[in-house]
C-alpha cells in the first residue's frame, strides 16, 4: 500500500457526508490536508483538531458553481508554499429530481457541469502538470453509478462526462507515477442523497479513497465503494491491485 504519510491532500466537499469522513480517515493516515468547503467556517472545527493532532491543515472556500471562485481558490492554495501530491474531488451537487423529467430546465445542465464536471476538471488540470514533473501523484473523482433515471439528467449527464475526462487523461498517465481514478459511493444517507438512501456514509469508506493508496497500476478505473465496505484500507487496497 502506498504510503501517503506527510503528503498534502486537497479535499473537495470536505465539510460534511463523505467528505468529512474522508478527512477524518486520511488524517488518521498522516496526511496533511487542505479541505475546501462554501465557507471556512464550515470546516473550522475539523481543522482545528486536525492540527491538534500534529499535522498541517488549510481550510479554503469556494464556490464550485462559480469558476472564478475556483481560479481564486487554486491561486491561494498555490500561494500556500506548500506541494499537493492528492486530490480528493469528492463535492457534488444533486441540484433536483425533476418527476416530469420533460420539463428540465436548463439550468439544471448548466450548474450540475459547473460543480461536477467543469470544476473538478479545472483542478486537475491545474495540480497534473506538477504531479506528473515530480513522478506522483494521485487524483480520485468522485462519479455515480445513476443510470436510466431522466429525473436527475443534469447530475447522471455531468457525472458521465466527469467519467468520460477522467478516463481519457488517465490513458495519457502510465509510466509517470501519477494515476487518475473515479470512485462512486453509492446511494448513501447524505445531504445529496438524501434520508431515503439504503446505505449509510460510512459505508463508502474505505472505498472512496482506496485508489489514492494503491501503485500506479491502478489507473483509470472506477472503485465501486459499496464493494468494499467493511473492509479495512489495506484489504481494499489489496483487493484493488489484485
Amino acid at each position: 500500500m502506498t504510503d501517503l504519510k506527510g503528503k498534502w491532500v486537497l479535499i473537495t466537499g470536505a465539510s460534511r457526508g463523505i467528505g468529512r469522513l474522508v478527512t477524518e480517515l486520511m488524517a488518521e493516515q498522516g496526511c496533511n490536508l487542505i479541505l475546501q468547503s462554501r465557507s471556512v467556517d464550515h470546516t473550522a472545527d475539523i481543522a482545528e483538531d486536525i492540527r491538534n493532532k500534529g499535522l498541517g491543515c488549510y481550510s479554503v472556500e469556494c464556490d464550485l458553481n462559480d469558476i472564478e471562485s475556483v481560479n481564486e481558490m487554486l491561486a491561494k492554495i498555490d500561494n500556500l508554499g506548500v506541494t499537493v501530491d492528492v486530490v480528493l474531488n469528492n463535492a457534488g451537487l444533486q441540484i433536483a429530481y425533476r418527476k416530469d423529467f420533460c420539463l428540465t430546465p436548463p439550468e439544471d445542465y448548466t450548474i450540475s457541469f459547473n460543480v461536477n464536471t467543469i470544476a473538478p476538471a479545472m483542478i486537475c488540470y491545474h495540480f497534473l502538470p506538477g504531479m506528473i514533473e515530480r513522478g506522483f501523484g494521485r487524483i480520485v473523482n468522485t462519479t455515480s453509478g445513476i443510470d436510466k433515471e431522466p429525473e436527475q439528467a443534469g447530475y447522471s449527464a455531468a457525472k458521465a462526462a466527469l467519467d468520460k475526462i477522467t478516463k481519457d487523461m488517465a490513458s495519457k498517465l502510465p509510466g509517470t507515477g501519477v494515476t487518475m481514478n473515479l470512485t462512486d459511493p453509492g446511494w448513501c444517507r447524505t445531504d445529496l442523497g438524501g434520508p431515503n438512501a439504503p446505505n449509510a456514509p460510512e459505508s463508502a469508506l474505505p472505498g472512496v479513497v482506496a485508489a489514492a493508496f494503491c501503485s500506479d497500476k491502478v489507473n483509470g478505473v472506477i472503485v465501486r465503494a459499496q464493494k468494499f465496505s467493511g473492509m479495512t484500507l489495506e484489504e481494499a487496497v489489496a483487493k484493488l491491485e489484485a
